[in-house]
């Protein structure tokens, strides 16, 4: 069995919703907000990282600590109000795989709807103007505040146990 490191950073619950199921099914984790992450992680077979969206990218606290986590596997999940599969969602991933320190393998990525931050709502509609391309969010939002549901959380169970067998392989192949 391998130790865990599970980081995250969460504003609306969202991401620590996934990253207390993630931890809970890893069988062996420490859990960890991004503010207290220890320096050393070294002692971990598997840095998770959960995250949330800003800008198409990962959080800015998210986005500091990624370039410290090195020589380390890594699995990446992030919540945010788009869809899982969405190009934003996917664009997301990328960012934040740029920014992970020398000698890390991304051994996943899991990807989770959420309610988005309900001041960023108010924020948004306070300056919309009837042009502006985030109005036709909202219907979009409303069916994100119903996330993580139960489903969410099962798939991230499964998102673990692949990420156990894709480890047992890599030690059985290298």
């Amino acid at each position: 069995m391998s130790k865990w490191a599970v980081i995250y950073s969460s504003v609306t619950g969202n991401t620590k919703l996934i990253a207390e199921r993630i931890a809970e099914v890893s069988g062996d984790a420490d859990l960890f907000d991004v503010k207290d992450v220890p320096s050393d992680l070294s002692n971990y077979e598997v840095v998770a990282v959960g995250y949330w969206l800003k800008r198409g990218g990962p959080d800015p606290l998210t986005a500091e600590l990624l370039p410290k986590i090195q020589n380390v596997n890594v699995v990446l999940f992030e919540t945010h109000g788009t869809e899982p599969r969405s190009e934003h969602a996917i664009t997301a991933f990328a960012r934040a795989a740029y920014l992970i320190g020398k000698g890390c393998r991304i051994l996943g990525t899991f990807s989770c709807q959420g309610k988005v931050n309900p001041a960023m709502i108010e924020q948004r509609l306070k300056i919309a103007k009837s042009d502006d391309p985030h109005l036709g969010s909202i219907e979009r939002w409303k069916r994100a505040a119903t996330h993580p549901d139960e489903s969410d959380l099962q798939a991230a169970e499964e998102f673990v146990a692949t990420i156990k067998r894709k480890i047992n392989l890599l030690k059985k192949y290298e």
